[in-house]
């Protein structure tokens, strides 16, 4: 009998988990369609810049350990 009890429990506060969830999405506000665009292209620029900083940055430290390298071995 207990067993049935708690698993009733468990499925009320499963149930009462989820209605919060659906009450808290309610709640939200959605950016518009433009306003998505927008800040699509915002971090896609984004992260093209900083991407090709890093590749120059990589360029530039590998050349810069090549030569050391170089200078060393002779």
């Amino acid at each position: 009998m207990a067993a049935k009890e708690n698993g009733k429990a468990k499925q009320s506060k499963l149930g009462a988990f989820f209605k919060g969830v659906r009450t808290e999405f309610g709640k939200i506000i959605w950016p518009s369609r433009e306003t998505m665009v927008k800040q699509l292209i915002a971090v896609v620029c984004v992260t093209v810049v900083v991407g090709l900083l890093i590749a120059v940055i990589d360029f530039g430290a590998q050349n810069l350990i090549d030569v050391l390298v170089k200078i060393n071995a002779a």
